[in-house]
């Protein structure tokens, strides 16, 4: 797999190619967010993942994360030392797929690149059905990947819209957070949890309905049908 490393940091990027080349990956290196957007052109220019670093020297890397999401849907990993839950929610407001909180294990990170390949590799699994779904205010239109909220689009990332079209399918029914992890990240649990934690708090801050889903305490979520 051709993979994107936006790491400013000569030393840093150099241990950490050798690291990704002995795993099989290529590597090309941009020491800034401006050559990253040049080597993402055109569309993509075949890399499998972006592992993106939010410290450069020419732009922020949020913004950069959403340049990069305009121009293509390749996965982007955020590799950030901001670990409070609010500036992970903005990564994935901005189209990031994952992140990774600085100092990161480097097994960690090698197991979210293959996560977020894989599960890129695969059919969406909300992407099957062929109809809409009508839970009072909110509209889930299934074949167009788009949400909205009393006629108002809403823009959600791609593990957002999977993980709510997976709770919608079945208002009221409890989702073990296993069972959430392997249908919507096709990964285990181990190493995802916070990932779900922060998803879920991004779509009811995006939908501006916290109640819609609910969190079961020990055991997992399920979504709240709203009246009307």
């Amino acid at each position: 797999m051709r993979l994107l490393l936006v790491e400013d940091d000569n030393h840093v990027a150099a241990a950490l190619s050798a690291v990704l080349a002995r795993h099989g990956f290529h590597v090309t290196h941009a020491r800034s967010g401006e050559e990253a957007l040049q080597a993402l052109v055109p569309e993509g220019n075949g890399f499998g993942v972006v592992l993106l670093d939010l410290g450069l020297p020419d732009q922020d890397g949020y913004e950069v994360c959403g340049k990069i999401r305009k121009r293509t849907s390749t996965p982007v990993i955020m590799v950030t030392a901001r670990s409070d839950v609010r500036s992970r929610i903005h990564g994935l407001n901005l189209g990031a797929d994952d992140y990774v909180v600085k100092p990161y294990d480097t097994g960690e990170l090698l197991a979210r690149i293959h996560a977020v390949s894989r599960r890129t590799a695969h059919e969406d699994p909300a992407t099957g059905g062929d109809s809409s779904l009508l839970l009072g205010p909110v509209r889930i239109e299934l074949p167009t990947r788009q949400v909205s909220v009393d006629g108002s689009v809403v823009q959600l990332t791609r593990k957002e819209f999977d993980l709510l079209a997976l709770l919608a399918q079945r208002p009221g029914v409890v989702f073990r957070r296993e069972q959430i992890i392997s249908e919507v990240w096709r990964t285990s649990w181990e190493g995802t949890g916070r990932t779900l934690e922060v998803h879920v708090a991004s779509l009811r801050a995006k939908l501006r309905m916290p109640a819609l889903i609910e969190t079961v305490r020990g055991v997992g979520y399920r979504l709240v049908a709203p009246a009307g």
